[in-house]
């Protein structure tokens, strides 16, 4: 039997607050892990000591934790296997702590879910920042709950831009509110896709998203449409990675998931704190290849490193491919059987009509509605929400939008 200590924090007695779960084998660490976190307001502290036997840090609770503070011990490989081994929607938002310096050992808290790694010895005002940044999350994620969409290009080139800006349109559509966040600092283009004024840029608020509220967040973007606002950069500025904190991003992408219901946010293609934490908050991950060894050699880096580095799994990862033709060297079995994906999304290849699309600023769905493009695009969307009208008789189409709206 499983020989644990759980000890509620006597300094809190606010019965709504969060609960944090802190498990350790050291009790010494536990005491210190406990120590700092006892002084955030708002969070109820549990601790488990674990002396022998199972090494799953949530085995046997009646309730779970809404956080888990884990400090690993020699048997980390074990402790985050075991944690994997739960469903994703049965692991509470992650922190982990211990002597966990191998590139393996990082792979597996990412892929268990971890939030941040804190090494040791681990400071308080870092500690107490990780678990304030979950907190905000929590907190921002339980009121209406919108969901973020990220697209990254396999291959500079492949169309992620021109999946972003007309799937954000078709899932503005259908919702109240849909923002299209182009967080490619220098060479963003989704204004223009959109013939949209950016009057305020992603850096003006980003460097005051602390002091802002939903309604002084919508009047910072421009409006393509009532339900449809765009955030991006202005040709004229120059805008670094490392004039963006991550702090600010994270902020950022809560208060939009409480503003809008559909976060569409256009990635560049690299990997960075800015692309990892749109990664880690994303509920959809869409990568867009195109049929060329080229192409498909980038994607599978690339998809290997969501899954393994990154910890995106399921399907949280679709692969869209653009420009289909069936005829093409490369086949969608090709594609499939090397990104392991057997699920794949196509876009057909419709150039003339993206291309006039593109140059008016006219999303597809509205400068050529019956065209295969617009109608894969639509599909897509379909897909997204959860909703089979896309697959069946054009007068289940006509109620759905009917009583959406």
């Amino acid at each position: 039997m499983l020989n644990s200590r759980e000890v509620p924090v006597t300094a809190s007695t606010n019965r709504q607050g969060l609960r944090l779960l802190i498990s350790s084998r050291d009790a010494a660490a536990l005491r210190h892990l406990q120590g700092c976190c006892q002084r955030i307001p708002g969070l109820l502290v549990n601790t488990r000591l674990v002396t022998n036997g199972h090494t799953d840090p949530l085995y046997g609770l009646e309730q779970m934790p809404d956080f888990l503070l884990l400090r690993v011990s020699h048997l980390w490989r074990e402790e985050l296997a075991a944690l994997l081994q739960r469903p994703a929607q049965e692991r509470p938002p992650l922190l982990v702590c211990g002597p966990l310096n191998e590139r393996e050992g990082m792979r597996l808290a990412m892929q268990a879910g971890a939030r941040d790694f804190l090494p040791e010895p681990v400071a308080e005002e870092e500690l107490v920042a990780a678990l304030g940044r979950m907190l905000t999350e929590a907190r921002t994620n339980s009121g209406t709950g919108g969901k973020v969409v990220a697209v990254i290009n396999a291959k500079g080139g492949s169309g992620a831009t021109l999946l972003a800006c007309n799937l954000a349109q078709q899932l503005s559509v259908a919702s109240k509110g849909t923002l299209l966040l182009d967080m490619d600092l220098q060479f963003g283009s989704v204004a223009h896709y959109l013939d949209v004024q950016t009057a305020h840029s992603h850096l003006d608020v980003l460097q005051q998203v602390d002091e802002l509220d939903s309604v002084a967040l919508r009047g910072f973007c421009s409006h393509f449409s009532p339900s449809l606002h765009v955030l991006g950069g202005r040709s004229s500025e120059l805008c670094l990675s490392q004039d963006v904190r991550l702090e600010q991003l994270d902020t950022l992408l809560g208060l939009a998931r409480s503003t809008y219901d559909w976060v569409v946010v256009d990635l560049p293609r690299q990997i960075d704190h800015i692309t990892g934490v749109t990664l880690e908050q994303a509920d959809r991950v869409y990568v867009v290849v195109q049929q060329s060894l080229s192409h498909l050699k980038d994607a599978n880096r690339l998809v290997r490193i969501l899954r393994d580095d990154l910890g995106v799994q399921g399907n949280r990862l679709q692969v869209v491919v653009n420009r289909y033709n069936k005829t093409a060297p490369v086949t969608l079995k090709d594609i499939a059987e090397t990104l392991r994906c057997s699920d794949l999304q196509k876009l057909p290849n419709d150039y003339a009509v993206v291309s006039e699309s593109q140059n008016t600023g006219v999303p597809l769905a509205l400068h050529s509605p019956r065209s295969p493009v617009a109608l894969a695009m639509r599909e897509l969307s379909q897909e997204l929400l959860g909703t089979e009208a896309a697959r069946q008789g054009l007068l289940k189409r006509t109620f759905g939008r009917l009583f959406r709206g």
